[in-house]
């Protein structure tokens, strides 16, 4: 080795070994700058993402409004749908409801032997005829009288030979139901004979109290 080379290299080695230690603290230590530039974008996406998230006042009352309008629709349907319930189950399942008072009083027309000899078994019962050639609707009123519930109907039969028309009067007792007051069938054909199914008026002292029109 010359005396030039053993005077170069230690030299040329400092010289590499500072050199990788500029390039290590250059690529290792993060710039301050930048990261600062950094931390100002992260913050300014964040308040983006918050401002995005927080609606306006008025929007904000609207879709509140819009909200209880929708719960009230739904409320009124609910009770609109009971009472419609309630009114169909007094109507058709009520004992004293003008559709059972027919269907106890027809029931008991066609078992009667009087008047299955009358008109000729099989009978079937019907109200009054409507527009619509229909005879579904039972003449019926509901009045009080002392008080006291009472209800008039009139509906009609028929058989294999005659017609008849069934007049009958129901009373409200003390427990709420209806007992018959009277009930009779008027034949249609001559003669006209009655046939008394109930006949109770001479527990009632209003039996010559004037009867309320059907119509």
């Amino acid at each position: 080795m010359t005396l030039a080379t053993a005077l170069i290299r230690p030299c040329l080695g400092k010289r590499i070994n500072g050199v990788m230690y500029l390039m290590l603290r250059r690529y290792s230590t993060p710039s301050p700058a930048k990261n600062t530039q950094e931390s100002s974008l992260a913050s300014a996406r964040t308040q983006h993402e918050v401002s995005a998230d927080v609606k306006p006042l008025g929007e904000r009352i609207k879709e509140n409004t819009k909200t209880a309008s929708y719960t009230g629709v739904i409320l009124l349907g609910i009770g609109v749908t009971g009472a419609l319930f309630y009114t169909i189950f007094r109507e058709l399942f009520s004992s004293t409801s003008p559709n059972s008072v027919y269907s106890s009083a027809l029931e008991k027309c066609i078992n009667d032997p009087r008047v299955q000899d009358s008109l000729g078994a099989p009978i079937k019962g019907y109200g009054e005829e409507t527009s619509r050639r229909r005879r579904r609707h039972v003449a019926h009123s509901v009045f009080q009288r002392d008080g006291v519930n009472h209800m008039r109907m009139q509906f009609y039969i028929q058989g294999i030979r005659n017609k008849a028309t069934v007049h009958l009067e129901m009373k409200e007792n003390s427990a709420g139901s209806y007992d018959y007051r009277y009930m009779f069938v008027q034949l249609d054909h001559y003669p006209k004979t009655t046939i008394i199914l109930e006949d109770n008026r001479t527990q009632d002292p209003q039996k010559n109290a004037p009867l309320p029109s059907l119509y």
